[in-house]
C-alpha cells in the first residue's frame, strides 16, 4: 500500500506543476474562433504533458492505510479507519450511537 501512498503524491504535485499549461492549452482547444491549426498545435502540445499531470487521474486515497474505496472526503480516511480510531475516541466530537 505504500507504494500506492507514493504514487498518489508524485501525482498531486505533477498535477500542480502542470496545472496552468493544461489550462491554457485547453483554452485554446475549445476555443473555436482561434485558426484550427493553432488550436491543433495546441492539442499536439497538451498530448505531450505527463499523462500523471491530469487531474481524472488523481484517486481519493485515505491517508493512513491507503485504501481507494469508501474515502472519506472531510477526514480523507476510509471507513474502516475511521470506525477504528472513531472507538478508541481519536477523533474529537464523534461520538458512538446508540438507541
Amino acid at each position: 500500500m505504500k507504494n500506492l501512498i507514493e504514487r498518489d503524491k508524485k501525482r498531486r504535485i505533477l498535477i500542480k506543476k502542470y496545472e496552468k499549461k493544461r489550462k491554457a492549452y485547453k483554452s485554446i482547444i475549445h476555443n473555436y474562433k482561434i485558426l484550427s491549426d493553432i488550436r491543433w498545435k495546441a492539442c499536439i502540445e497538451l498530448s505531450k504533458l505527463p499523462n500523471n499531470s491530469s487531474s481524472v487521474k488523481l484517486n481519493n486515497r485515505c491517508i493512513i492505510s491507503g485504501r481507494s474505496k469508501s474515502v472519506n472526503r472531510l477526514f480523507r480516511i476510509s471507513r474502516l479507519v475511521f470506525r477504528e480510531l472513531g472507538r478508541y475516541g481519536k477523533i474529537p466530537g464523534l461520538k458512538k450511537s446508540s438507541w
